[in-house]
C-alpha cells in the first residue's frame, strides 16, 4: 500500500490546521446495500431529486439529504416519500455524534454465489447478524459494520477462510476526513462506477471489498477521484512471490446544464519484486498514453468515458465505455490480438405521477479483463475487480414502483447471452491463436431469458432485500442443445435497533 499511515497521519494534521470555513460536517456513506437506497434511486431516476454523484456510488448521506432538501416537495404523490426519506436519514445536529446498533436475521438463496444470472453452489438458508459502529468527530466520519455470514466459507468467490462454521467479514470499516473541497478515506466499503443496475466495468462491487486508500476532490461542476489497494500476491512459475497492485482514478466534469462528461482508468501492477511506484499513483496523469508513449509496456491500463445527458425532466441516457487494447497499425489479418472493450449504454426517467423505468445495454468482448500476464489481469483472487464476466452481452429492462413510502417493488426482464470466453482463462500464447478467436462469443452461447421482481424496504425494525426470479437457459452451461428452467432467488431479513446521542 502507499503508506496509508502517512496519509492519515497527514489527513489529522490538516483537521487540525484547517480554518473553520474550511471544515465540512462528517458524514457517513450511504452504503450499497442499504434498503432505502432503492427509494433513492428511484427518484433519481424520475428526476424528482437529483443525482448526487452521477455514475459513482457511493455518496455520503449528507448528500442524499442535500439533494433532498432541493427537491420540488410539490411534486405531486412522490412528496411522501421525499419527506419520509428527509426524516429518516437526517443526522441530529452537532459535530461530535455517535451510533450504535445490532441486526440479526436471516439469508435464503437459490444458490450460494451471489451473482443471479451466473448461479453456483447448493441452495440453502442460513442465519445473519451485523454490528455496527459510527462516530463523527468533527471533519472526521469513524464507521465499522461486522458482519457475521456463515454462508461465506461455501462462497466459491470468497477470498477468506473456508474451515471454519461461522466467517465474519467487515461489510465496512472506514475512517473519512471530510473537508470543503474533498475528503480523504482509508478503510473498506462496497463501490461502484458506471450506471445504477450493472457492474461498473473498471470498478464494481461484485467482490468482496479490501482495504484501501482514497481522496476525493473538487466541487459538484469539477470532481477528481482516486483509489489504491494490494491485490492479493501471486506465484510464478520458479515459485517467487509476485505482488500485485490496483490502482483507479476517476475526473468528472459539468460541462452543461445536460451534459456531465468522466474520464477514468484502472491499473493493475505485478511482479515479483514489484513495488507500487509513485508514477502510478499520479492522479493527474493519464497512464494510458504515458505507459504507450512514456514508461513503456509496464502494468494493465484499462481506459474508460462516462457520460450522461438529461433529455429532459428526469429522462436521461448514460453510457460507459472501457478500452484495454485496441488495435490501429494491424487491423487485419488473422496474426491480430482482437481488441478488448466493455461497454454500456442505459437511460432511465418517469413513468407516469409514481413509476420509473430503466434500460440498459452491456456487452464486453471475448478477452475483455485479461492479458498476456495473468497476474495482471483486472482480478482480485480471481474475482473481477469491475466486471466478473466477459465475451458477453446483456440486456435489462425495469420498472420501479413505491409501495407506500418504506417499499420498492422491481419487476424485471433481461436477456443475456454467455460465451466460453472466461476472465480467468489463458491469454493466447500467440497473435496467431488470438488471431483464430472471434471479438465476441467463444464457441456455444448460453442463453438466459429472465423474469423476475425484486422488494426492498425497511419498516420499523425490519430490513429485507429480497429477489425472486424464473431463468429460462438455452444451451445451459454453454452446452449445446441443453435447456435447464430454473428458480433463482435472494432474501436477507433482519431486525434491528439502534442508538444514538452527541458526545459530550
Amino acid at each position: 500500500m502507499p503508506r496509508p499511515c502517512s496519509a492519515l497521519l497527514a489527513a489529522v494534521f490538516l483537521g487540525a490546521l484547517a480554518s473553520q470555513r474550511g471544515v465540512a460536517q462528517s458524514s457517513p456513506y450511504l452504503p450499497l446495500d442499504d434498503p432505502r437506497l432503492p427509494l433513492l434511486e428511484h427518484l433519481i431516476a424520475r428526476g424528482d431529486i437529483a443525482d448526487p454523484w452521477p455514475m459513482v456510488r457511493p455518496f455520503r448521506r449528507a448528500d442524499a439529504l442535500r439533494v433532498l432538501a432541493a427537491a420540488d416537495t410539490a411534486a405531486g404523490g412522490i412528496s411522501p416519500l421525499i419527506r419520509r426519506l428527509r426524516t429518516e436519514l437526517e443526522e441530529p445536529p452537532g459535530t461530535q455524534r455517535w451510533l450504535v446498533g445490532a441486526r440479526a436475521g436471516v439469508q435464503a438463496y437459490s444458490h450460494i454465489r451471489r451473482d443471479l444470472l451466473h448461479p453456483i453452489g447448493p441452495d440453502g438458508a442460513r442465519p445473519y447478524g451485523e454490528l455496527l459502529g459510527e462516530a463523527t468527530l468533527g471533519p472526521f466520519a469513524l464507521v465499522s459494520r461486522l458482519a457475521a455470514e456463515p454462508r461465506l466459507p461455501d462462497d466459491p468467490e470468497w477470498p477468506g477462510r473456508r474451515d471454519l462454521e461461522l466467517a465474519w467479514r467487515m461489510a465496512e470499516a472506514y475512517l473519512s476526513a471530510q473537508f470543503k473541497y474533498g475528503a480523504l478515506f482509508y478503510g473498506q466499503m462496497d463501490r461502484n462506477w458506471g450506471p445504477v443496475g450493472i457492474e461498473g466495468i473498471g470498478l464494481s462491487d461484485y467482490g468482496y471489498n479490501d482495504p484501501e486508500l482514497g481522496f476525493e476532490l473538487g466541487v459538484d461542476a469539477v470532481r477528481l477521484a482516486g483509489l489504491a489497494r494490494s491485490l492479493e500476491d501471486g506465484r510464478d512459475s520458479a515459485g517467487a512471490r509476485v505482488h500485485r497492485y490496483f490502482f483507479a482514478h476517476r475526473l468528472g466534469v459539468q460541462v452543461s446544464d445536460r451534459l456531465r462528461l468522466g474520464v477514468w482508468e484502472t491499473t493493475v501492477l505485478a511482479g515479483a519484486d514489484r513495488e507500487f511506484d509513485g508514477r502510478y499513483r499520479n492522479p493527474l496523469s493519464l497512464l494510458l498514453l504515458a505507459n504507450q508513449y512514456g514508461l513503456g509496456a509496464d502494468g494493465n491500463v484499462l481506459f474508460g468515458v462516462d457520460a450522461r445527458y438529461r433529455l429532459g425532466r428526469g429522462t436521461a441516457v448514460e453510457a460507459q465505455i472501457g478500452l484495454d487494447d485496441l488495435q490501429y497499425e494491424n487491423t487485419s489479418g488473422e496474426d491480430r490480438y482482437p481488441n478488448r472493450w466493455a461497454f454500456t449504454l442505459a437511460a432511465h426517467g418517469p413513468l407516469g405521477s409514481r413509476l420509473a423505468w430503466r434500460a440498459l445495454y452491456t456487452q464486453a468482448s471475448s478477452l475483455a479483463f485479461r492479458t498476456a500476464d495473468r497476474f495482471e489481469n483486472l482480478t482480485d483472487g480471481g474475482v473481477g475487480l469491475g466486471r466478473n464476466f466477459a465475451d458477453m452481452d446483456r440486456a435489462t429492462v425495469t420498472l420501479s414502483l413505491p409501495a407506500g413510502t418504506r417499499w420498492l417493488l422491481t419487476p424485471e426482464l433481461t436477456l443475456q447471452r454467455q460465451g466460453e470466453g472466461g476472465i480467468n482463462d489463458p491469454f493466447p500464447a500467440s497473435a496467431e491463436e488470438a488471431g483464430a478467436l472471434p471479438q465476441l462469443f467463444i464457441g456455444t452461447v448460453e442463453r438466459t431469458w429472465r423474469a423476475a421482481v425484486a422488494l426492498s424496504g425497511r419498516q420499523g425494525p425490519l430490513d429485507l432485500r429480497a429477489t425472486a426470479g424464473i431463468h429460462h437457459v438455452v444451451n445451459a452451461g454453454n452446452r449445446e442443445g441443453i435447456t435447464d428452467n430454473r428458480f433463482v432467488g435472494r432474501l436477507q431479513a433482519t431486525l434491528g435497533f439502534s442508538r444514538r446521542g452527541a458526545i459530550e
